[in-house]
């Protein structure tokens, strides 16, 4: 049986940061920049945790149980606990976050790294696939660990936070090659890391003069959006420009405390771009997809990429058709404004590039026509002008 202290533990877990910080005697009230951590470290992070919050499946039971001897690691922070819907194994954001038994299968085409992004490290925590920009590693750390994870094979498995003496051949790097002039600081989540250290972190970016542009690729506004503080943004706002590029995948994350994230970031002149993964029984739906992208939108979001889930080993549940991908675009062409309608993109295998791909717009090319079909299910000639001379 568990302890008095234990229970009131598991109580912190379970219930929707906002709920906790109610909940807290004046006693335990702390100041609003401390409360993102006491969030993150009342997580669920174990398979026992995680039976005593949520009425488990049995496929549930054993993918949790895999998760903690052997699998992705398991944490789901209170906040995003608290979208879950206990009493459907098939809630979205259940399926995106509770472990389960079809992690343990393989299917043709997974791979443990389908980005190929230890064949194109180029330095320890960096990598490069195009020849204008690199990926930096900066930590392992999630504050909640995604089912479909690209880095399933790494993230919540070493030390945390890369410290800059290991990151400092990366740097060195990025120095002598100067025609990368775009960064993107993942992990991992950057944003899981302390403000000095993420500050730290970009000062050193920012004093290579070729560097133009920082990404910050974070879940953190949709996971622990109280992560997101007046102290964070003061601090990175004169590294600026820094674009954030966030992962909302269905409307429910949408709530009212990452709606304040995003406000927040977004008035401290953060462009906020979403990279949404299509996820079968998650988002694989018009509808779902044209809630999630007009509510982007309204919070100042671009949706930038509608991204193939990669085919990543034990992850073949989650993942879609092609084809798939292809129908949901061209159903939302004409229903959606542009700057809602993202790419719908397939980050290639072996690490490749990306690869934007959509519906078959062209019925007939000819000398000087193009015959298009539209949305509206009509047939139009394109002409070009007469050739000049």
């Amino acid at each position: 049986m568990a302890t008095a202290p234990e229970r009131r533990r598991l109580t912190l877990a379970v219930v929707p940061s906002s709920v906790a910080t109610r909940a807290s005697p004046p006693s335990d009230r702390r100041p609003v920049r401390e409360r993102w951590k006491r969030e993150l470290a009342s997580s669920i992070t174990t398979a026992s945790q995680l039976a005593a919050a949520l009425d488990l499946t049995e496929d549930e039971r054993r993918g949790a149980d895999h998760a903690e001897r052997a699998g992705l690691p398991l944490r789901i922070t209170p906040h995003y606990f608290g979208l879950i819907d206990r009493s459907n194994p098939s809630c979205p954001i259940r399926m995106q976050c509770v472990p389960t038994a079809a992690e343990e299968r393989e299917v043709v085409g997974d791979l443990p790294d389908p980005l190929g992004e230890i064949a194109h490290e180029v330095a320890p925590h960096l990598v490069s696939r195009y020849p204008d920009r690199a990926l930096l590693l900066a930590t392992d750390r999630c504050a909640v660990y995604c089912r479909f994870c690209t880095r399933s094979r790494m993230v919540g498995d070493g030390g945390g936070a890369v410290s800059l003496d290991s990151l400092a051949p990366a740097f060195a790097w990025l120095a002598a090659n100067p025609a990368v002039r775009d960064v993107i600081l993942s992990g991992g989540d950057p944003l899981a890391m302390s403000t000095d250290r993420i500050v730290r972190v970009v000062e050193r970016l920012r004093s290579i003069p070729s560097i133009e542009v920082i990404r910050l690729a974070t879940r953190v506004p949709v996971t622990l959006p109280s992560r997101v503080t007046s102290e964070l943004t003061r601090a990175l706002r004169p590294h600026h420009p820094l674009w954030v590029m966030t992962h909302f995948n269905h409307p429910r994350e949408l709530a009212k405390p990452s709606l304040h994230a995003l406000e927040r970031l977004v008035d401290a002149g953060f462009p906020v771009m979403n990279q949404t993964v299509l996820l079968r029984g998650v988002n694989d739906d018009e509808s779902i997809l044209e809630s999630l992208f007009r509510g982007l939108v309204r919070a100042r979001v671009r949706p930038y990429y509608l991204l193939m889930a990669d085919p990543v080993r034990g992850t073949g549940h989650l993942r879609t058709p092609l084809t798939r991908g292809i129908e949901l675009i061209e159903s939302l062409q004409g229903r959606l404004s542009g700057i809602a309608i993202p790419k719908l993109i397939v980050d290639t295998p072996g690490g490749f590039g990306k690869v934007p791909v959509g519906p078959d717009w062209v019925v007939a090319r000819g000398p000087g026509v193009t015959r298009f079909r539209t949305p509206r299910g009509r047939e139009v000639d394109y002409v070009d002008p007469p050739t000049c001379g």
